[in-house]
């Protein structure tokens, strides 16, 4: 019965180490809202610096949008590795 219980407790640890390492290499996709002054929304990955100051850009997080959905112009999502831009009268820009 030892010997059984000892394997176990080793399971046990192994699982938990493995566990505990994929959490720690895991990460979390960072979705975020971007709005301009205009009423236009749409996703974004990063929060950029590059928006025109005129455009009054403004950020939420990503669960902001469920709650406003009918408030603004949502636009299209935006390809999440090259979100490099932004919207105004409907018409994307790039920077």
């Amino acid at each position: 019965m030892t010997r059984l219980s000892s394997m176990f407790l080793k399971g046990a640890c192994a699982a938990t180490l493995t566990a505990g390492a994929l959490l720690a290499t895991a990460t979390t996709a960072s979705a975020e809202v971007a709005c301009n002054r205009f009423g236009e929304c749409w996703h974004v990955q990063n929060r950029y610096t590059d928006y025109p100051p005129n455009l009054g850009i403004v950020f939420h997080s990503d669960d902001w949008r469920f709650h406003h959905r009918h408030d603004w112009h949502w636009r299209a999502d935006r390809d999440r590795d090259n979100d490099r831009g932004y919207y105004r009268n409907g018409v994307w820009f790039t920077f």
